[in-house]
């Protein structure tokens, strides 16, 4: 299968089933988080709004990639 028929699926998939859009925007807000825990310049901003702003954008990229 060529990669673009494969991300055609995929992309058809997470926009039709709202469970996997909803794992595939945990996966990236928490890859978010867990880069940016920690570093310089954050040490300072609430658990819950870096939470907040790793999950609007997760859905930013999701949006983006699903043309939605």
């Amino acid at each position: 299968m060529k990669i673009s028929k494969a991300v055609k699926i995929l992309t058809t998939a997470i926009k039709n089933d709202p469970d996997l859009r909803q794992a595939y925007r945990a996966n990236i807000a928490m890859a978010f988080v867990d880069e940016v825990n920690g570093q310089p310049g954050f040490e300072e901003v609430p658990y819950d709004t870096l939470h907040q702003a790793a999950n609007e954008a997760a859905d930013r990229f999701l949006s983006n990639w699903c043309h939605e």
